[in-house]
């Protein structure tokens, strides 16, 4: 379809006129940038009808119903440009108003609605599956304050509310016509019909109306536009009026507020019992919703024929977040539908599929009996009865092995198993990574995989090379298409025609003068808005990622303290000029993780003012970390960090973005740096530290021994002493726990759970190789662009191939907007 320049303008003067009163020359940047905004979503919207008018037309179609409580989207106004391929013609437009669009979009507010990787793959996933053509739509909640804004005073992550609906959002639409109504708490009313069939019933219940507000999802260079639909909780009684008249004015409106807590903030600290319930009933509640959305989808296309459901729909859930899902199901089926307990089961082990984020034992979410029970009466009963039968199962494969099947039951030791019940209930259990899925069958799930050996795959997460790099880098963009063409843009493979490339200096000199200049703009960037003067030919290395201690943020500022002692020590040491950048959320009651945070400010502190090491070390920590920032950070990035305790990460998805934006990866053999590795090579990344199988054998004899490396190491001794002898923190309390947590252990755990000490001096020496290899300025460019060239596998549009070939199995329905909307 034509871009038809005139409409667009109209459009956009049109909105200023009706929405604020207003001609372009008093509008405000938020007037202006809403009024653009409502102008692309006209184009959109023509896409999205013809998408939905086409989808009504294919009789039986297969949708993938993606649940996630996490959809970290980013700002939508550039991406969509972008995708629509419409980006030069608004440029241009708006160029004879005087108006720089690169502005404009920095106006709009970042939805909070995701904290890590988690939250952005559910995102790329839906630009892909939009960009391929596969039906699809993402169901997750409208949280009105994201998770939080995070503001660094004196060091300390400060958690302020992060206001991203404080205007309208003008890509979403309210449906209201299409709330329902989810049920929480009450009895359970069990009576048997004359036919001697067993019905339960819920009464005494609180009511919360699930209203949903649906996001179009553009595909790039396709018609199709895909869809996310978010949930917002409110109450169908919250205002009490006769209290309200009493003058209870804080009683009138409990129902609403507690309905309304719902969705007010992403993962709500789980830390005592309340917190639990608030994230269970978030869990619940866009589950319930979505299903009934579906359900009362498909019984208005077929009816009550329920032997179809899982034909039409395939439902992925995003880790165990989503997986009361399954009950839920059930009791849809089964309590209001009349559908047999035995009928109902075998739609939903057809139905559902579940991916698996975590190797860390306690990120497989378990919920108190009490606290599942009370909240959700009648989930509890089915899951009591599916656990019955699986038990009768295992007794059957194990007899007498009690310990196994202890080991195994949905329910045990006063906890509900969530990711247990998802890989009984599920057809396909994935990991996300060749190692993490590797580990999980052979050693965290080894059980299960031995149980259900054909449920376990493997599919390598993604990104989506449309935002990572031709939105957020468009000068290495240009430089790709200007050799090999644009069809990277829908197949990243082709990157490796770039190999032709390798011997070519004058390539190599531009690419590392498009990295100079995306440095710059980062520099400028934190200029201005963090007072933070960096170097930019400095070496810009970057570690950006949720705070976590297995990702060992720690083990990055204890090198730096290493590095800051040595400048000290020897005023003749000359090393290449260092930049270290930080960008972390730490989760609002992780208390080490938010020490980790305070450490790194105050070594940054210390560093940062200190002349004698001036133009050879800066640390900078960066507030507030999002999808915009990081738009900025990765293009300007040398060197990524990813450091994790070998093991522990599953896959990571910055190392995706970073590798294709030309970035070198210093790593250990984690997650998909193992798969990276193989793709580029590792004479072409900066590898160091144990690997699983050594970390497993220390675990299994026992050896693990901080004192020796302390021995072996006075400067290491040193850094860590310096954690509590004043030197960063007079009190000597601040970091206490965290050189506790190293040197003695904590809250039962064996001291350096993620092997710090023992990885230290081979990531001291890797840095060292860095600081070798980016002297050779022709060489280091070389490494750069191999990396670029074979970052293909790691797009997301590859991901979703392979989840719809192994697991989702759905069809391409093409969409054409002329052809539907001229019907």
């Amino acid at each position: 379809m034509e871009f038809d320049k005139e409409k667009f303008k109209n459009i956009l003067m049109t909105r200023l006129r009706q929405q604020y009163g207003k001609d372009i020359a008093i509008a405000t940047r938020h007037d202006i940038y809403d009024a653009v905004a409502s102008a692309c979503m006209n184009t959109v919207v023509d896409k999205w009808i013809a998408t939905r008018r086409t989808y009504e037309k294919e009789p039986g179609m297969r949708r993938v119903c993606y649940f996630s409580a996490e959809f970290l989207m980013g700002r939508s106004l550039g991406n969509n440009l972008i995708n629509l391929e419409i980006k030069e013609a608004v440029e241009d437009i708006l160029k004879g108003f005087h108006l720089n669009l690169n502005v404009i979009e920095d106006t709009e507010p970042e939805p909070g609605l995701g904290n890590g990787g988690l939250g952005r793959l559910a995102a790329c996933f839906l630009d892909s599956l939009a960009t391929l053509d596969y039906p699809a739509r993402g169901y997750g909640i409208r949280y009105e304050y994201g998770m939080f804004e995070q503001r660094i005073e004196n060091g300390f992550q400060v958690e302020y509310p992060d206001r991203w609906l404080t205007h309208r959002d003008p890509w979403e639409i309210k449906r209201s016509d299409l709330a329902v109504t989810v049920h929480f708490g009450g009895k359970i009313v069990y009576r048997k019909t004359p036919d001697g069939q067993e019905r339960f019933n819920l009464e005494d219940t609180e009511a919360v109306t699930a209203t949903p507000f649906d996001i179009p999802v553009v595909g790039y260079g396709t018609d199709t536009v895909g869809m996310l639909r978010l949930w917002e909780a409110s109450s169908p009684d919250g205002f009490n009026l006769q209290l309200f008249n009493d003058m209870q004015y804080t009683r009138a409106v409990e129902k609403q507020i507690s309905a309304e807590n719902i969705s007010r903030v992403l993962y709500p600290n789980d830390s005592g019992p309340s917190g639990k319930a608030l994230r269970l009933k978030q869990q619940y509640f866009f589950s319930s919703a979505s299903l009934q959305d579906l359900v009362h989808g498909f019984v208005s296309e077929y009816g009550t024929d329920f032997s179809r459901f899982s034909d039409c729909n395939v439902i992925q859930l995003n880790d165990t977040h989503p997986v009361v899902a399954i009950p839920e199901l059930m009791r849809i089926l089964v309590d209001e539908y009349r559908v047999s307990w035995d009928m109902a089961w075998s739609i939903v082990v057809k139905t559902f599929a579940y991916t698996n984020h975590t190797i860390l034992a306690e990120a497989l979410e378990k919920w108190p009996i009490d606290i599942f029970q009370g909240l959700l009466p009648r989930i509890y009963q089915i899951v009591e009865e599916i656990n019955r039968r699986f038990l009768i199962e295992l007794r059957e494969k194990y007899p007498g092995d009690y310990q196994k099947h202890n080991a195994m039951s949905i329910i045990a030791d006063g906890m509900v198993h969530m990711a247990r019940l998802a890989i009984h209930s599920c057809f396909s259990v994935n990991g996300v990574a060749e190692l993490h899925t590797e580990l999980l069958k052979t050693r965290e799930l080894k059980d299960w995989a031995e149980l259900y050996p054909k449920k376990f795959n493997n599919k390598t997460n993604g990104i989506t090379q449309r935002r990572w790099l031709l939105s957020a880098n468009p000068l290495l963009a240009d430089f790709i298409t200007k050799r090999i063409g644009p069809g990277w843009i829908k197949d990243l493979t082709k990157l490796k025609e770039l190999e032709k490339y390798l011997d070519d200096e004058a390539s190599l000199r531009e690419l590392l003068e498009i990295k100079q200049e995306n440095k710059r703009r980062l520099t400028e960037y934190l200029k201005v808005t963090q007072n933070e003067f960096l170097d930019p030919d400095s070496i810009f290395d970057v570690q950006v990622k949720r705070l976590h201690e297995y990702k060992r943020q720690l083990l990055n500022i204890l090198h730096i303290m290493y590095l800051y002692n040595k400048l000290i020590a020897d005023p003749s040491y000359n090393p290449y000029p260092r930049t270290f950048i930080f960008g972390a959320k730490s989760a609002s009651g992780y208390r080490r993780a938010k020490a980790i945070i305070k450490l790194i400010n105050t070594v940054a502190e210390h560093v940062n003012n200190d002349r004698r090491v001036r133009g050879k070390l800066r640390v900078v920590f960066i507030e507030n970390y999002r999808v915009s920032v990081a738009e900025k950070i990765f293009p300007a990035a040398d060197v990524s960090e990813q450091i994790s305790t070998a093991g522990k990460e599953a896959s990571g998805t910055s190392n995706m973005k970073f590798m294709v934006n030309g970035a070198i990866t210093l790593g250990t053999l984690d997650g998909a740096n193992i798969e990276i590795v193989q793709e580029a090579g590792v004479e072409n990344e900066f590898i160091f530290g144990l690997k699983t199988d050594e970390i497993l054998k220390i675990q299994t004899e026992n050896s693990y021994h901080p004192q020796e490396y302390f021995s072996k190491n006075p400067e290491l001794a040193k850094v860590v002493e310096q954690l509590v002898d004043g030197t960063y923190d007079p009190s000597r309390q601040l970091f206490k726990e965290l050189y506790d947590s190293l040197v003695f252990g904590v809250e039962g755990q064996r001291p350096d759970v993620y092997y710090i000490l023992a990885d230290f001096n081979a990531y001291c020496e890797a840095h060292e190789k860095i600081e070798a290899e980016y002297n050779d300025r022709i060489h280091w460019a070389k490494m750069m662009l191999k990396n670029i060239a074979n970052s293909g596998k790691f797009s997301s549009d590859r991901t979703i191939e392979e989840y719809v070939r192994d697991i989702w199995k759905l069809k391409k329905v093409p969409v054409t907007v002329k052809q539907k909307t001229d019907e």
